[in-house]
């Protein structure tokens, strides 16, 4: 009984909508801003975003992983996988389905990115620009992205506020995690050397 109690608490808590309203930008540095709202506005967190703690934590990573070298036999190669086109349609549903399951306000997102090099940023460019051209016709969002042929830059603005109902998610994903596309595409993916 008490079991069964914590059980329907869990799922009535995983219900209720998650709101994150966020501010992120990148321009010779990162700063940015996220607000967590929960239970209907009564649970509100602001997130600072700095990339301070960042830099240390993978300074320290940075410095253990040139201590330990693990020798792997065995190498997987995501290309196996990704080559199977039910495993491609299985994962294109699964994103699909997420993004329909996030409920999007205001969302919009501008990148500029130059390599320095117009040759170099020309064929970055060939594999970015169907994909900036494919993200700009989404509906729910103003999605921009420009080449920048003269300097080297990458600088990021994105804003707006996103909702999702954790159940919903964890529903995708429990989906995703019991589809054998998946697991054949993992192991084709582990098989290949």
């Amino acid at each position: 009984m008490g079991i069964a109690c914590t059980l329907i608490a869990l799922i009535v808590l995983l219900a209720i909508p998650v709101s994150l309203s966020f501010q992120v930008a990148w321009r010779r540095g990162f700063k940015g801003d996220l607000k967590l709202k929960w239970l209907f506005g009564l649970v509100r967190v602001g997130l600072p975003v700095s990339m301070a703690g960042r830099r240390a934590s993978e300074k320290g990573a940075g410095e253990q992983s040139k201590q330990k070298k693990p020798s792997t036999d065995r190498k997987s190669s995501p290309l196996a996988a990704i080559r199977q086109s039910s495993f491609r349609r299985r994962l294109y549903k699964f994103l699909r389905d997420c993004w329909r399951a996030v409920h999007k306000h205001d969302l919009k997102l501008s990148v500029r990115i130059g390599l320095g090099d117009p040759a170099e940023t020309g064929m970055l460019w060939a594999m970015v620009g169907p994909a900036s051209g494919v993200l700009a016709t989404v509906p729910e969002a103003s999605i921009e992205v420009k080449p920048e042929f003269v300097e080297a830059v990458f600088e990021l603005d994105s804003s707006g506020s996103i909702r999702i109902v954790p159940l919903q998610l964890i529903y995708l994903i429990i989906g995703l995690l019991l589809s054998p596309t998946l697991w054949q595409g993992i192991k084709r993916m582990r098989n290949t050397r």
